[in-house]
């Protein structure tokens, strides 16, 4: 059975190569590097969707090369939300995927929860966003809509500049913040479209309403320091082309060095773009995340916003009076 529901849920992978998506080629690297944490992704996924047992998913995951890890368990997460939505078996994948190991990985697992939402009909959300249960991270839920959206139909949600409106979930959240949160979806997701060039990632940001563009070059911090594929001079030029979202590219970026801190999965790429886009290391990237984390966030909401947002605003503070005091 394990086999026949990988088989008929697992994605082809030539879906992840840019050449099929196209996406364009800045270079050879940085081409096997995102389609690696493609392919890498689709292997979590397949993990997940074949398993008869959360330990056996752990164990075939940490068998990924370490820096593509994050990208599996986040597959993982999706194919496990997508079970949790099916009509057969039990609807608690997630969760029990989430009380082990792969809790250090949460951040991630709840983006690939995004995705399955993507994926499957409204009717089926209840089931599937049933291991949502943290008030403050599960606006990554929307990032990983908003990634699947713009990597998927790039013609609508990334060169139309088409806007989530009325998403409907959480029934308890501000509703007109997950536009936002689908954006930094967006932004992530466009890192991978411009295929990790600058310019063209800028170029494609400043199309959108000025309103947008903090959220998407948030996204656009995260997976340039997440996934890589720019070098200092492109991330330096990348924090040039910010502009007036400079300090919301660097809490995008101390986001993702967060998650690979957390997770032990901090890599070369991750501190080189951590140091320049946030002018610290990604150990102290994590600290600054941390200590920013507001006590309210168990109520979901401050003053009418989330506290997710909070919290984004309070990093992106900490982080420019960092770069302001004297090293």
């Amino acid at each position: 059975m394990g086999r026949v529901r990988r088989r008929i849920l697992t994605p082809n992978v030539s879906e992840t190569h840019l050449e099929f998506r196209g996406f364009p080629e800045k270079n050879q690297q940085s081409r096997e590097l995102l389609e690696t944490a493609g392919g890498s992704f689709l292997t979590g996924f397949a993990y997940a969707a074949e398993a008869a047992s959360v330990v056996e998913v752990e164990q075939n995951l940490e068998t990924v090369e370490r820096e593509f890890q994050g990208f599996a368990y986040e597959g993982a997460g999706m194919a496990f939300a997508i079970r949790d939505g099916l009509p057969v078996g039990h609807r608690h994948h997630v969760v029990d995927f989430l009380s082990g190991p792969a809790k250090e990985h949460t951040y991630i697992t709840y983006v690939g929860v995004g995705w399955a939402l993507a994926r499957l009909p409204k009717f089926c959300w209840p089931a599937v966003t049933s291991g949502v249960t943290d008030p403050l991270l599960r606006w990554l839920v929307h990032d990983g809509y908003g990634f699947h959206q713009a990597y998927f139909r790039t013609e609508k949600y990334v060169n139309q500049q088409f806007r989530e409106q009325d998403f409907g979930w959480p029934d308890d959240g501000p509703q007109g913040y997950a536009g936002r949160a689908i954006d930094q979806g967006i932004g992530r997701a466009m890192w991978f479209v411009g295929g990790t060039d600058v310019t063209l990632v800028a170029n494609m940001i400043n199309k959108f309403d000025a309103d947008r563009r903090p959220d998407l070059f948030a996204g656009v911090g995260l997976a340039a320091t997440y996934a890589g594929g720019a070098g200092e001079p492109e991330l330096r030029t990348l924090a040039e082309r910010a502009g007036d979202c400079r300090a919301q590219l660097a809490q995008g970026s101390a986001f993702a060095a967060s998650a690979r801190v957390i997770a032990g999965l901090v890599t070369p790429h991750t501190e080189l773009a951590t140091r320049v886009l946030c002018g610290v290391t990604p150990e102290h990237a994590d600290q600054i995340c941390q200590e920013s984390v507001p006590a309210e966030h168990t109520t979901g909401s401050e003053g009418g916003k989330p506290a997710f947002e909070v919290w984004r605003q309070r990093i992106a503070d900490k982080l420019v009076a960092a770069a302001r005091s004297p090293s």
